[in-house]
């Protein structure tokens, strides 16, 4: 039994996950953490997603180390911002407990300072903008496609819903730094913010006389809990110490 410790629990894509794990039989929920001082602290997470009763109470960020401590989980998987994401590992990996971070916006720094802290603790990690298993399957596909269109105009448009705070999406971002790995230019983002929009990529390859469109379009969140859950087994299967892997290298 693998056990799981959510950070950003009360958020839209922390419900929806909390609703998976409670169905999955090798799997159980034993910390449920949100934002420092939320109001939802002690607060049933199965009552607040809809779920019934778990047993599990919900944290402040704030009680974070302590409720690791307690909780002693295989894992901790965090949906929260940038800049509370870096604190959290930082901890999860003062405690040796393994962590699967799907929060985007990082910056380069953020980014390095993640990986130093997972090399040095020897955890397993995956890092990745986007878990569900569509999506990793069109990464590997615009490796593809970039290879042989390298000549071609290339553009990618996403599209979000309205309170999504980072722009470009950490997926976009991740399909320009694989198509300028193949082709040597960075192709231009455009990015829409409206509505309630879950998730909407798609990658322009334009030549003459033809375009090529590559798109993957989430029609809800859950298709981004259900690759976590097969992300988190994948990386007890091939994740090793120490190492930074991305989803779609423990998806396949």
């Amino acid at each position: 039994m693998l056990k799981i410790a959510l950070c950003g629990a009360c958020g839209r894509m922390g419900r929806t996950i909390v609703r998976l794990l409670m169905k999955e039989p090798d799997m159980k929920l034993v910390a449920a953490i949100d934002a420092p001082a939320t109001p939802l602290e002690g607060e049933d997470i199965g009552k607040i997603v809809g779920e019934g009763k778990t047993g599990v109470k919900v944290v402040g960020a704030d009680k974070l180390e302590q409720t690791l401590r307690e909780t002693k989980p295989d894992v901790l998987v965090d949906f929260t911002t940038a800049e509370a994401a870096v604190e959290n590992v930082k901890i999860a990996c003062s405690l040796g407990i393994n962590v699967v971070v799907g929060t985007t916006g990082f910056t380069p720094k953020q980014l390095e300072e993640l990986k130093e802290c997972i090399r040095k603790s020897e955890v397993r990690a995956v890092i990745s903008p986007n878990m569900s298993v569509g999506m990793n399957a069109v990464f590997e596909l615009l490796g593809i496609a970039a290879t042989q269109l390298s000549d071609y105009d290339v553009e990618i448009v996403e599209a979000h819903h309205a309170k999504k705070r980072d722009a470009p999406s950490g997926t976009a971002l991740r399909m320009a730094d694989l198509i300028e790995q193949k082709t040597g230019r960075r192709p231009k983002i455009h990015s829409i913010r409206a509505g309630e929009i879950v998730g909407d990529h798609t990658v322009i390859f334009a030549g003459p006389g033809e375009r090529i469109e590559i798109t993957h379009r989430a029609q809800g969140r859950e298709a981004f809990a259900a690759g976590l859950i097969k992300v988190i087994r994948g990386l007890f299967a091939k994740g090793k110490p120490g190492q930074v892997l991305e989803s779609r290298e423990v998806l396949f």
